[in-house]
């Protein structure tokens, strides 16, 4: 457990990074992640501006290995849908624990799946680890995480 000595970077880790991007009506996701190392997941979905008449769906998948095996949908792991009218520069989230992933039927990764709709848009999204299996979370952090100060 952490004391009031950790710093915060070192209770989170950075497990997933899309940059920010102008993306193409599409698809586009993170690579798969194992839900071992911690208990919880935050997902972080950030809009730019959105083309015209875009939409936005945001979801989590889990998959039996990080080949993404058996990919299907985490049951209630799915944004509201954002529109142009509504959704330029807003931040959606979505929650994991890690007791919801399917793991009786051998799923033991996830991955955030983003689908603009109609035209392109800006998107910037990253997947967080929290609550360490062990410490200190940030050890798990991605190889594009260069600098903590």
């Amino acid at each position: 457990m952490f004391t009031v000595n950790a710093k915060a970077s070192e209770a989170i880790a950075i497990l997933a990074n899309y940059n920010a991007a102008s993306v193409a009506a599409s698809t586009v996701t993170t690579g798969w992640i194992s839900a071992a190392n911690h208990e919880r997941f935050l997902a972080m979905i950030s809009t730019g501006v959105l083309g015209a008449s875009a939409t936005l769906d945001a979801k989590l998948q889990q998959a039996s290995d990080s080949s993404g095996t058996g990919a299907k949908d985490i049951t209630g792991k799915a944004i509201t849908q954002i529109v142009k009218a509504s959704g330029d520069n807003k931040v959606a989230l979505i929650n994991l624990r890690a007791s919801e992933v399917d793991v009786a039927n051998g799923f033991t990764h996830f991955r955030l799946s983003m689908t603009v709709g109609t035209a392109a848009s800006l998107l910037d999204a990253k997947v967080l680890g929290l609550v360490p299996r062990y410490e200190p979370s940030s050890a798990s952090n991605i190889a594009a995480v260069v600098e903590t100060v």
